[in-house]
């Protein structure tokens, strides 16, 4: 499985505003796109900035899931116009689970 985890720092006092945005608008068109999604999570240390992150079968799967995603309608017309203004930088780490790895309910992942 590839896992992104994902790290953004929100312009000043827009952490609420992109949470909200976020648990009623954007997970939804992740996963309907095809995207396991967890979070967001509030960082604890910076009050401008949340983490989530986003699974894929294969690298293979993520980029055809993501292409799709991003050059469709549901990212350009409802999604990223109300998204990118809160966001003022972010970054990803891709990562593949192991061979062993175990999901948050302690089963081995699919």
């Amino acid at each position: 499985m590839i896992l992104e985890i994902r790290h953004y720092t929100l312009h000043p006092n827009k952490r609420e505003d992109f949470i909200k945005f976020f648990e009623t608008e954007n997970r939804k068109a992740l996963r309907d796109a095809g995207m396991l999604v967890f979070g967001p999570m509030r960082d604890l240390e910076n009050p401008d900035k949340v983490h989530w992150m986003r699974a894929f079968p294969s690298l293979e799967q993520r980029e055809q899931i993501k292409d799709t995603f991003y050059n469709g309608p549901v990212w350009n017309e409802q999604i990223e116009h109300k998204a990118m203004p809160m966001i003022a930088h972010f970054t990803a780490d891709v990562v593949e689970t192991t061979e062993r790895f175990e999901n948050f309910n302690g089963d081995p992942a699919l």
